[in-house]
């Protein structure tokens, strides 16, 4: 059997789920491992059936929180010192021979960079296109200025060229990356780019989605891959789906926060609808909610499209992708720009529509949840873009590609 070693950042949902279809689809002579610091999303691969490794140093809650901010851009102070860098290194290189492994597959665990290339296996990451080097290098508008009109569009130009350079160009990637680098014989990781460039860039997207794009060497597309979660529909979702209102799904993955929850599900309250809003892990138990949302744990989203009529979403690929698989039209508030870039093109294509988080409480927040529930044009591009999503498995495409890499 030939070991394939999963390395996804395990507070990650969308990362999490990526790495377990991906694990589910390789074929019978490959033993997938998969090993993680933190602790929240775990029981989804051990009730996926995988075998896991349980390593440290894991981060507080509070590292946590600082890690998101800085992937978001939201705060310059990276999380990463020298010494969890240099420690998950050694953790992750001893356990690549310990397993054998002939393979690494990597989400956003950026040490994986390193310790796979020390030990001479190949690297593959799956991952969306936004934010990877030939997007940033290609892209003529980042939406990181927010707005419609020509100055806005002038002025995240003029950000884009900006943040190209500082990307691309500048040797901002934090210092502990380029010392264990080349403590562990391997060249510096100078650039952000180069902390999030793998042997194998598998793209998680849709053909359109990489329209007017060239890819080097190293990149390819494979498709959509997002969350099967490995659970029953609940009989409270059963029975909203029955109820003669409309039926919202509010997600908001990993990565949005308690106040955004809270807003998005007040504004939503006045509304006669009702809402499903797998949201528990942002709130407190006594957090008030409006009667008509109903807040749950994880749900198998996958399995419900005929059961919704519309969503809001954060804008992760994976929940982005979920309902463009499964004919949902939706709300889309890109919480950083990776984000903004996935419900943009969602926009575009006629199946969602953008607004930013930081709208939610205002009038127009509304007035698009009301447009996805009623504008037979969303509705149809919707139902397209799930006619085009069937003939995707982006998953058995980078099983593929893994497995044809192994046997070279």
């Amino acid at each position: 059997m030939t070991v394939v070693l999963f390395c996804p950042v395990t507070f990650n949902l969308a990362e999490t789920t990526r790495m377990i279809q991906v694990a589910r689809a390789l074929d019978s002579r490959s033993e997938p491992v998969f090993m993680g610091y933190e602790h929240d999303y775990v029981d989804l691969i051990t009730a996926a059936g995988f075998d896991y490794r349980a390593c440290e140093p894991a981060w507080s809650v509070a590292e946590r929180d600082q890690a998101i901010a800085f992937d978001q851009g939201r705060s310059m102070k990276s999380p990463f010192t020298q010494d969890l860098v240099r420690t998950r290194v050694d953790v992750e290189r001893e356990l690549i021979r310990r397993l054998n492994a002939k393979a690494v597959v990597t989400g956003s665990n950026l040490t994986s960079f390193i310790s796979a290339r020390a030990e001479s296996v190949p690297l593959f990451f799956p991952v969306p296109f936004a934010l990877t080097e030939p997007q940033v290098a290609q892209a003529p508008h980042q939406q990181l200025v927010r707005g419609r009109g020509r100055f806005a569009r002038a002025a995240d130009r003029a950000a884009t060229w900006a943040f190209r350079w500082v990307y691309n160009s500048l040797p901002l990637a934090p210092r502990p990356f380029t010392t264990v680098a080349k403590a562990n014989g391997v060249p510096p990781l100078r650039t952000v780019a180069s902390l999030l460039t793998a042997d194998h860039n598998l793209l998680t997207e849709m053909p359109w989605e990489l329209n007017g794009f060239e890819l080097p060497p190293g990149f390819q597309r494979i498709g959509p891959i997002f969350a099967h979660i490995d659970a029953p529909i609940p009989s409270l979702a059963t029975d909203l789906a029955a109820a003669p209102e409309p039926l919202v799904y509010l997600g908001l993955g990993s990565s949005g926060n308690r106040d955004l929850a809270l807003a998005a599900a007040r504004a939503l309250g006045p509304l006669p609808i009702n809402v499903i809003a797998p949201i528990s892990h942002y709130l407190d138990a006594d957090d008030p909610v409006p009667p008509n949302v109903h807040v749950t744990d994880l749900l198998p989203i996958h399995r419900m499209g005929g059961m919704l009529d519309a969503a809001v979403l954060h804008g992760g690929q994976g929940t982005v992708q979920t309902a463009c698989a499964t004919g949902v039209p939706f709300v889309g508030m890109g919480l950083q720009p990776e984000q903004t870039w996935h419900v943009r093109l969602c926009e575009e294509r006629g199946n969602a529509i953008a607004v930013p988080p930081a709208h939610v409480s205002r009038p127009a927040f509304v007035q698009a949840v009301e447009r996805v529930l009623s504008d037979p044009a969303i509705r149809r591009a919707a139902e397209e873009v799930k006619v085009a999503y069937q003939k995707e498995d982006g998953a058995a495409a980078a099983a593929r590609i893994i497995a044809a890499n192994v046997a070279a």
